[in-house]
């Protein structure tokens, strides 16, 4: 009997044959798919359902969001277990880097905060000044809503409270409500609660649940919130797609991905604006 079409051999030929060919499309399903972990606001905002298709259109890569509090995100980075990481907490994010989890902080883009809280302002907040609104509701000991994630918005409202010298979460104050939790779910509970609360932009745009909330304090050159991407050191954690990670993170600094960026809005108002820095 030839050799070649020997039964066994043939068998054998098209069982390995399969198990190359299975194999080969798991490897180029992971060469095309990565981590990205990235803060809420990114993600209840609605930016990544208008951004990623787009990104998947161009480069034919999957990405997969895990949105947490910047801190957090940056933890599920520190642990290699993301591939980029996307976040708006400036001194965060270089510290991540200087401790070599981090290859290089790019900046991708960036929005404001605002104070909201209910519409008849019984704290009298409203103004174009976060530390005195702040103040006010100190003042009023009117409830505040807080996100207490060690997210970017939460670092921002607790740099504006030492700002104005003021620490009502050391002072444990009962009109203070340290929620823990995102940024959609802490607007749930401020409108709920008729509360204030440091929201970004972003979110504060795509929410719909508002009851009487209203926009307070906006326009404090304070408030600008910047974001950043950073890929995850494939010399610390040789498991991280660099390739396909780096692609990402090129992506959303071209033409193309700041366009895409600009051109997200909710009822005619722009979210994010691009502005990246060009290596």
């Amino acid at each position: 009997m030839n050799r070649s079409t020997h039964p066994l051999r043939s068998c054998m030929g098209a069982t390995a044959l399969a198990f190359l060919a299975m194999h080969g499309v798991t490897a180029s399903a992971q060469d095309t798919s990565i981590t990205v972990s990235s803060t809420t606001s990114t993600e209840q905002s609605g930016l990544f359902g208008h951004l990623l298709p787009q990104f998947l259109k161009a480069t034919g890569i999957q990405v997969k969001v895990v949105a947490l509090g910047t801190g957090q995100a940056l933890d599920v980075g520190r642990r290699g277990d993301a591939d980029v990481v996307f976040v708006h907490d400036q001194p965060a994010e270089e510290k991540f880097v200087s401790e070599g989890a981090g290859v290089e902080r790019v900046a991708v883009m960036y929005n404001d905060f605002v104070l909201v809280g209910p519409a008849d302002d019984p704290a009298k907040a409203l103004g174009k000044d976060i530390v005195a609104g702040l103040k006010a509701v100190y003042a009023a000991k009117a409830a505040f809503v807080s996100r207490g994630d060690k997210s970017g918005t939460h670092a921002a409202e607790l740099r504006y409270w030492k700002q104005a010298g003021l620490d009502p979460a050391g002072e444990k104050q009962s009109w203070y409500r340290d929620t823990g939790s995102g940024m959609g779910p802490a607007l749930n509970t401020a409108a709920a609660m008729n509360a204030y609360l440091l929201a970004d932009r972003g979110t504060w745009l795509a929410f719909k649940n508002r009851q009487n909330l209203k926009i307070l304090v906006e326009g404090d050159a304070k408030l600008f919130n910047q974001y950043g991407v950073i890929l995850v050191n494939p010399k610390k954690y040789p498991h991280v797609k660099a390739a396909a990670g780096q692609k990402f993170i090129d992506w959303l600094v071209s033409a193309d991905g700041q366009g895409v960026i600009a051109a997200y809005k909710i009822g005619g108002e722009q979210l994010f604006f691009p502005n990246a820095t060009k290596k």
